[in-house]
């Protein structure tokens, strides 16, 4: 390799000038600006705790309790830009903040599930239908939807519920008349809450 091609390999190798750099990390900052989505999140107080809220230009596509506020936005679409906006969600929250208070037993609001699979969502659509201050078990929830024997699958599925509360996966126990789990902040204890206020306890047998 004579001078001339040495010094061509080193140009190639060689660090980018701090200028280029500086070009390319703006060009990529404003290409996100304009591409990416929006999500819009807000928090608000409730019997949980602090509950965080997030909404896409579809609908609502978040709802989580029991975390920090970075957690919470850590969990979100990374290819999403995040902005505080309390006025974006002030529907939900007005209307969260009267069903913990009792006055309203159901949510009006545009969700977006398109984070969820055709089978979790089938799943979801059917548990949003249960009534307030009623429970199903995950039998009768795989029922609602064709599977019969997918009561292990329906429980995963709600596992994976974005939108909870919202989607009441809280109303849907164990065969035997316990709680059966909750993957919302708190566990069983803000499951046990949740059917508190909405009225159902009594309904269960076992395991309270």
């Amino acid at each position: 390799m004579d001078a001339n091609e040495l010094a061509q390999l080193e140009e190639a190798v060689a660090s980018p000038p701090e200028e280029a750099v500086v070009g390319s990390r703006r060009r990529v900052a404003d290409w996100f600006a304009r591409a990416a989505p929006l999500l819009e999140w807000d928090v608000v107080s409730s019997p949980l705790g602090p509950l965080f809220l997030a909404a896409s230009s579809r609908g609502l596509c978040n709802v989580d309790f029991g975390l920090s506020e970075a957690s919470f936005l850590a969990e979100l679409d990374p290819l999403a830009r995040t902005e505080h906006s309390p006025a974006a969600l002030a529907s939900i929250a007005s209307q969260l903040h009267d069903y913990f208070d009792g006055s309203r037993t159901g949510f009006d609001v545009p969700l977006d599930l398109s984070s969820v699979t055709p089978f979790q969502l089938s799943v979801l659509q059917a548990a949003r239908t249960i009534p307030t201050g009623t429970v199903w078990t995950y039998g009768q929830l795989a029922r609602a939807i064709g599977k019969p024997r997918a009561s292990q699958a329906v429980g995963q599925a709600l596992g994976h519920n974005p939108v909870p509360i919202v989607i009441p996966c809280h109303r849907v126990i164990a065969g035997d008349g316990s709680l059966g789990g909750y993957s919302g902040g708190g566990g069983l204890t803000s499951k046990r809450l949740l059917l508190n206020l909405e009225g159902a306890l009594p309904d269960l047998a076992f395991g309270l």
